[in-house]
């Protein structure tokens, strides 16, 4: 009986247009009911009824999926009081139900965050911590006489000497996030320090009104959007309009509100195993938002000057389906091209992912001047199983990206010659391999970006760290005081960022004019203040400079 409910609401994920739902609405009352053994169809359960609630048919629809959906802390406990194993649920596609647990290992910022949170609900996950002698080398400094036992005893009771050291009522995590935080080091050593522990954490995800949980996590007070119609179709988004469409909304958030969508943020990407940079390091001083239609708002941001990148600008950002998480973006840009890492959680895939794909897309070119946009080989496969058997190469081709490896490009001719030859023809996954083995690319140029194919920021890092063994001895401190004293001589300005170790590379520097000196001292300003959006706006205005960094590193 359960499978056949869930086999009819699966249905209705591809049943937009309808003009009767009373099916739907009585399809989930009656699934409201009704009891759902074993993990696999409660998994099941839940993300079938979450897709409905972010691609609602009608208000009284997303209502019913909300009710199952606050419900499910009850099905799970229930299911854990039959004894059943619930493991399946802290599978990556699906962490996050309410009444379930996670653990992972998480860098020092989102630990921290995460503690401050929900503090009666994540501690150390003892029997996972397989590297606990990785703790002696850290804690030592914080724990008298530790010294008289890691260094020379097998099996050390880290957890014993813990607990002899905190003080009552505090767990085990928060004393050592306390004694981290209070040891009189620089942020990023901290961060390294806690990071070089590899603590693994325990998070239970409770099910009253004010938990965390994907079941859950909304954004309060939001207007639906109703699909009365079917879906938008990849058919039907043309990359060479969207980006040049009607600008979107934007504003920026006080810092109130920031404060409290980053900790939904990053509350949403803990609960899936990601831990984004930018939303460990956001600026919660320039946090915006963009309504980009049809249900579906953008929250993005940067990262603050103390975690800026060298060279590209850094921005990532999460968008939600009628006010529901439904995934991630991050670029990382340098002048007019930007890396896209676009992600759209495993639940909402069968949704209109090419039409959001376009509408990130415009929004960026709006905010960053972005014009040439590209594709990480990871993103469609390379070392990743999951992309490969999504078929992820092809959702970007039939988009409208071009490979830059030749090679790549002769096996895309093949395929499409196929594709156009044999009816439902669809790539092996031996081929789906070997597409993946380069960058993608998508060009407003009428030279569709060719100057960027064989680019990679990684050749001037090389490319610097040869200078520094050839010419400075391995010294890359010696390096960077000539590199500042060369850009207080060439464009007259200090600075302590990297990104005057790249100029320092360049021959004809001197030769540059003043007003073009003038301008590279402004862009090596913008990037140690103010936001990145006008460090590239900078950046796109400067022709030779940007000829020099290409030369370098391509």
């Amino acid at each position: 009986m359960s499978t056949e409910l869930l086999d009819r609401l699966d249905e209705w994920k591809s049943r937009f247009g309808s003009p009767d739902t009373s099916p739907l609405e009585q399809l989930l009352a009656t699934i409201a009911t009704e009891r759902f053994p074993g993990a696999e169809a409660l998994i099941r359960l839940h993300e079938t009824v979450l897709f409905l609630r972010a691609y609602p048919a009608s208000r009284k629809a997303a209502r019913l999926a909300d009710a199952i959906l606050f419900s499910f802390g009850k099905r799970v406990a229930g299911l854990q009081a039959a004894g059943a194993d619930l493991e399946a649920f802290e599978a990556p596609e699906v962490s996050g139900i309410a009444g379930t647990s996670l653990a992972a290992v998480f860098d020092y910022e989102v630990a921290r965050r995460l503690a401050r949170r929900h503090p009666r609900n994540v501690e150390i996950a003892w029997d996972r911590y397989d590297e606990a002698e990785k703790l002696g080398a850290g804690i030592w400094r914080f724990v008298p006489l530790l010294e008289e036992d890691w260094p020379v005893e097998a099996h050390v009771p880290y957890r014993q000497w813990m607990e002899a050291a905190r003080r009552l009522g505090v767990s085990d995590f928060a004393w050592l996030l306390e004694r981290v935080e209070a040891l009189p080091l620089p942020p990023r050593d901290r961060a390294a320090l806690y990071d070089s522990l590899q603590v693994p954490l325990i998070w239970r995800l409770g099910n009253a009104k004010t938990s965390r949980s994907r079941s859950r996590l909304r954004l309060a007070g939001r207007k639906l959007h109703l699909h009365r119609e079917p879906l938008l179709r990849r058919s039907d988004v043309s990359l060479a309009r969207e980006p040049n469409g009607p600008l979107l909304p934007i504003r920026r958030l006080s810092r109130p509100e920031a404060r409290k969508v980053l900790d939904l943020i990053l509350d949403t990407s803990a609960m899936r195993f990601r831990e984004l940079y930018g939303f460990s390091h956001p600026d919660e001083a320039a946090v915006f938002h963009a309504d980009a239609g049809r249900g579906v708002e953008i929250y993005f941001c940067g990262v603050p000057p103390a975690w800026r990148l060298p060279l590209r600008a850094y921005h990532a950002g999460m968008f939600f389906k009628n006010g529901v998480p439904a995934g991630y973006v991050e670029l990382l840009s340098l002048f007019e091209r930007a890396e896209v890492g676009f992600n759209l959680y495993y639940t909402f895939r069968e949704g209109e992912s090419a039409w959001l794909y376009g509408r990130i897309l415009r929004l960026f070119r709006q905010v960053l001047g972005v014009t040439c946009f590209s594709v990480d080989p990871y993103q469609i496969g390379h070392d990743n199983p999951e992309a490969v058997d999504s078929g992820a190469f092809w959702f970007y081709r039939k988009l409208g990206f071009r490979p830059v490896d030749p090679e790549v490009a002769r096996l895309v001719e093949r395929e499409e010659r196929r594709i156009g030859r044999t009816p439902g023809y669809r790539s092996s996954k031996a081929a789906l391999e070997k597409l993946a083995n380069g960058y993608l690319l998508y060009s407003e140029s009428a030279d569709e970006g060719r100057a960027w194919d064989n680019f990679r920021v990684r050749n001037i890092g090389l490319a610097v760290q040869r200078e520094i063994a050839a010419r400075f001895r391995g010294d890359p401190e010696g390096m960077r005081r000539a590199a500042q004293a060369n850009a207080v001589r060439t464009v007259g300005v200090e600075t302590s960022n990297d990104l005057a170790l790249v100029l320092s590379l360049i021959p004809e520097l001197r030769e540059w004019t003043t007003e073009e000196k003038t301008a590279a001292a402004k862009i090596l300003r913008a990037k140690e203040s103010g936001a990145e959006a006008h460090y590239l706006r900078l950046m796109q205005r400067h022709a030779r400079m940007r000829a020099a960094f290409l030369k370098i590193g391509s």
